[in-house]
């Protein structure tokens, strides 16, 4: 068992992990010999049971917690086996079902990794440029929707032709040349050039893990619940480039995802103009991000003072508990980008109102840190509110901290990290607190206004290329957009 990675040591040797509780019938969930559950059967079963079927991943040996047991058949030999399912909860990345299959009779095994959390509000691609050995080593979730490219080799694995799977680069590169060599015997005996063209690529992805140039590997995700460890975290990562986008109609479409509202209900909903939004409160339908029950959000237009307009979007959840809410600009992107400095001197600092828009950056000099745009979504909170929600994500909610993906030197950096927090917080330390925000909606408190605040700096500056091309703005064009239309003659 020594040699065995995590994920085998949970599913293979029966030892920690998550067991579905007894009360959960599994009649027809096996209606037929081979057929697996799936996230989709499960979920039902399992909807009034809450916190008690998905648990953390833990370690720790427990006879309460361990995977759950199914006969099935086998697809290579069609003799019964037996498949694990473990229903776990990762940091980071929701719940998932790990099925791993096992056949006594042939030794044919098989493993997989299925999302049974919600589908994310964007997507996520994450570009990684592998310049070492040690970056093979990065842990990676892939979900089955997910297309992974390597732009050098003009390799892609299209979405939906592997199953998730909890791996590494390594392994990545690997299980796309096992995927490779499975047909070749027969290509060698059909077509022997094919054969000998795919011989020559596999060697040319075996040859990626000497690592003797430099190559890219990105991730595209319109789920959003594929992941790549940041190993240097709460730094930021040089190499690896975390970014949100909107998903298209055709990977709505793709993700089995409808619009809750025709065209035709939205033209007749009475009152929809400004003044009345100003004056109303929204509420609309929507699930729990937590625990999936359905929950209501509520929005409002709210108008912050000396600044502008804002939408503000809460949800609480009945069922769990769970408290979430999001701010987005109601304004359009303004001319120049907004950097504030505020120098935290006195604990009164903390209670400053603070509204961080999804295209804002928080840099902490003092720590060396930086948090990227969209990495925590528009806040309307205070200063106070933000540094413990950038605790939250860095330290509790860092998937790499416990488990077997963790680093006694990992670990006691982070611990140093947090704690550094909360002497920022409690006044016990001096630190400079950077919103850089190149749509320039971001806000924070001016406690002298109108008078100018001596321990805060706003500067407006000129927004670069790149600048405007994450923001979209490049592809714009709202002058002289009528010259490009041709009138027929």
């Amino acid at each position: 068992m020594g040699g065995r990675s995590g994920l085998d040591r949970f599913l293979l040797s029966g030892g920690s992990g998550v067991r579905v509780p007894l009360g959960v019938p599994y009649d027809g969930l096996v209606s037929r010999p081979g057929c697996v559950p799936s996230p989709a059967s499960l979920m039902p079963r399992a909807a009034g049971l809450g916190s008690r079927v998905f648990r953390e991943i833990c370690a720790e040996d427990d006879v309460d917690l361990q995977p759950t047991e199914i006969e099935s058949l086998c697809m290579n030999c069609y003799k019964n086996g037996s498949t694990r399912l473990l229903l776990t909860k990762i940091p980071f990345f929701k719940e998932i079902i790990i099925s791993s299959f096992t056949c006594p009779h042939c030794n044919w095994s098989n493993t997989e990794v299925q999302s049974a959390g919600r589908i994310q509000e964007q997507g996520v691609t994450y570009t990684l440029k592998v310049r070492s050995k040690q970056d093979l080593n990065r842990e990676v979730v892939k979900a089955d929707c997910a297309t992974t490219t390597i732009p050098e080799l003009d390799f892609e694995i299209p979405a939906y032709t592997q199953k998730g799977s909890l791996s590494t680069v390594e392994g990545l590169i690997d299980r796309a040349v096992a995927g490779l060599e499975q047909d070749q015997p027969v290509r060698q005996a059909t077509d022997p050039e094919v054969a000998a063209k795919i011989d020559e690529f596999m060697q040319k992805l075996k040859k990626l893990k000497d690592v003797e140039n430099e190559f890219t590997l990105v991730i595209n995700d319109p789920s959003g619940n594929s992941f790549v460890e940041n190993p240097f975290a709460p730094q930021k990562d040089e190499v690896l480039t975390v970014t949100q986008y909107k998903r298209t109609a055709e990977q709505d479409a793709q993700l089995g995802l409808k619009e809750n509202e025709t065209k035709e209900e939205e033209e007749e909903t009475p009152g929809n103009d400004i003044e009345t939004l100003r004056n109303e409160v929204l509420v609309f339908n929507t699930n729990c991000p937590e625990c999936n029950a359905p929950a209501s959000t509520n929005m409002k237009l709210v108008q912050i003072p000396h600044f502008k307009e804002v939408i503000i979007m809460a949800t609480n959840c009945d069922n769990c508990g769970h408290r979430t809410n999001e701010v987005k600009s109601g304004g359009a992107t303004e001319e120049l980008g907004t950097r504030i400095t505020l120098r935290v001197t006195d604990p009164s600092d903390m209670s400053r109102d603070l509204l961080k828009s999804e295209t804002c950056s928080v840099l902490i000099p003092e720590l060396e840190f930086e948090l990227g745009m969209a990495a925590l979504g528009g806040k309307f909170t205070t200063l106070e509110g933000l540094l413990k929600d950038i605790k939250e994500l860095i330290v509790s909610k860092n998937p790499f901290t416990c488990g077997d993906s963790s680093t006694p030197e990992r670990a006691e950096k982070l611990e140093i990290f947090g704690k550094k927090i909360d002497k920022i917080i409690a006044g016990e330390m001096e630190a400079h607190i950077i919103l850089n925000d190149p749509a320039g909606n971001s806000y924070l408190q001016n406690v002298y206004a109108p008078d100018p605040d001596p321990e805060m700096k706003i500067e407006k500056y000129k927004r670069t290329f790149e600048q405007n091309d994450d923001l979209g703005l490049n592809d714009m064009k709202i002058e002289g957009y009528r010259e490009d239309i041709i009138t027929p003659q």
